[in-house]
């Protein structure tokens, strides 16, 4: 007897950020009795972060915004990978796909498409990446973060992203006792993405005195970063990076110093967490943080300060402004539409499985 249990295959990669949404939905689609897979490479990061559910390897090129031979050799790993996920696919018959970006839902949203299959993207930046949109014409439905013009196309719902459940239920107390930090201060927690921002680590060393004074302050500076002539100072805790214990950590932060990439300032927007972001400068991206940082800003979630006016005096004048803001953007934060991306999402997903 066929079973009637409803099966889904998430699938992004190449970066945590098109990973980690995926991972937050998925306690909420199993708590639905949903049969839950995974799609990535073997050797991406995806096959590191994602546990406990079902994962199925193939092989994905990436197509790049410049020329290339690779570009080339990788039209070949694309077809390849259509053609190994097309078996997946065949031989799981999920109800639905869900594709986060990266090069590696490329060839399974084609191979849905192929089979037939419902596809969901979702889209965290302002823009679109390359690997949305070449799969953007063959989704039924597109999530977006931010409510953009392509939000009010047809198919297109304004969902925030996804965060997971656990950063959300932090504990104050367990924070500050874990920093050493008596409370007696704002605590600033300053972030600079997953490898570190060298930028903010600079104007944050050269304005450390003053900054110590104003703020208790946690630093994740990233992979071997770390400045050892400030160990042991009062009011500064650094690490490279921090797992255990990070949604105790926000939960006893009172503001944000950041980058803006889209999962970290989703995770601000659902704790609530004034932040003061310095998006990476076009001479490093796409523009998609600028972008990123200037709807938080319009939206009063957030202030930005471009890289290029970053140094110790414009940090100190931009936190102290951050500071006498606070309330205010807390309460936009408050009646946000997009700060509970992950129910908006699996409601999305759920009307369109047609699960209740």
């Amino acid at each position: 007897m066929e079973s009637t249990q409803k099966k889904i295959v998430l699938t992004g990669g190449g970066s945590a950020g098109h990973v980690t949404p995926n991972l937050a939905l998925v306690p909420g689609l199993l708590s639905h009795g949903i049969d839950v897979h995974y799609v990535g490479t073997a050797d991406g990061i995806e096959k590191t972060l994602v546990h406990d559910i079902p994962f199925h390897a193939i092989s994905a090129g990436k197509m790049r915004r410049y020329a290339s031979l690779k570009n080339v050799t990788d039209i070949f790993k694309i077809f390849k990978g259509t053609k190994e996920a097309k078996q997946i696919l065949k031989e799981l018959r999920p109800d639905l796909v869900f594709a986060k970006g990266g090069f590696v839902s490329v060839p399974v949203v084609w191979a849905a498409a192929k089979l037939k299959i419902p596809v969901i993207l979702h889209e965290s930046d302002y823009t679109p990446g390359l690997a949305n949109r070449l799969c953007i014409k063959k989704a039924q439905k597109i999530c977006l973060s931010f409510d953009t013009e392509e939000a009010r196309f047809s198919g297109s719902t304004l969902t925030g992203s996804p965060i997971r459940c656990d950063l959300l239920a932090g504990d104050r107390t367990r924070g500050l006792l874990k920093l050493r930090f008596s409370g007696s201060k704002p605590v600033l927690l300053i972030m600079g993405g997953s490898l570190g921002a060298q930028a903010l680590n600079d104007a944050v060393d050269a304005a450390i005195e003053p900054l110590c004074g104003r703020y208790d302050i946690v630093h994740l500076r990233g992979k071997g970063k770390l400045n050892p002539g400030l160990e042991g100072k009062d009011s500064y805790r650094q690490y490279e990076y921090m797992e255990d214990g990070l949604s105790d950590v926000f939960a006893a932060a009172d503001l944000a110093l950041s980058r803006s990439g889209a999962n970290a300032i989703f995770e601000f927007l659902a704790l609530k967490l004034p932040a003061l972001l310095v998006p990476l400068p076009l001479s490093a991206s796409r523009g998609d943080q600028i972008l990123n940082a200037r709807y938080f800003e319009k939206r009063g979630y957030a202030r930005v300060l471009e890289q290029e006016k970053l140094d110790a005096q414009a940090l100190l004048g931009a936190l102290e402004e951050l500071s006498a803001h606070k309330d205010e953007m807390i309460q936009s934060m408050e009646n946000s539409k997009e700060a509970d991306g992950t129910k908006n999402v699996l409601d999305v997903i759920f009307e369109s499985m047609g699960v209740q």
